[in-house]
């Protein structure tokens, strides 16, 4: 019976970790008293993966782009943009990015003294967006 309860709260709370995070529909009452559906940015991105290809160790230094676009209806701010690991280094627009308007986050990996071979970097972003966490992932196949 605790076994269980145990894995029951533990599929719960796995759940709510795995689920994707939105911004839910905020409405506002207009001065005519009718309900209004409040404006709201979301971000869109041109891909979610980069394939940085094969490079050696002599060149670990790569870069990539990642360009979204505001597809929603008010200003879209990057609140935050960080790495799975510190050999990974996102940055990004910092001024509001206006609806029908792209931004872009510049990755750059530097596998300097890491070992050869296949690699996969997380860079999760979080904004103002509906849909307020979207991660990108950078990989490629560093050799000696």
């Amino acid at each position: 019976m605790r076994k269980t309860t145990f894995m029951m709260a533990a599929l719960s709370v796995l759940t709510l970790i795995a689920a994707p995070r939105t911004t839910p529909a905020v409405t506002e009452t207009v001065q005519d008293g009718t309900v209004a559906a409040k404006k709201q940015a979301e971000i869109k991105f041109d891909t979610l993966r980069a394939n940085l290809g094969t490079f050696t160790e002599k060149e670990s230094v790569q870069k990539c782009t990642f360009t979204f676009t505001n597809v929603g209806d008010a200003p879209l701010i990057i609140n935050q943009a960080f790495a799975s690991c510190g050999c990974t280094v996102p940055t990004y627009t910092k001024d509001p990015v206006k609806p029908g308007e792209s931004g872009k986050i510049d990755v750059t990996y530097n596998g300097k003294g890491k070992f050869p071979g296949h690699f996969s970097k997380t860079i999760t972003i979080r904004s103002n967006a509906k849909t307020e966490i979207v991660r990108l992932t950078v990989e490629g196949v560093m050799t000696k």
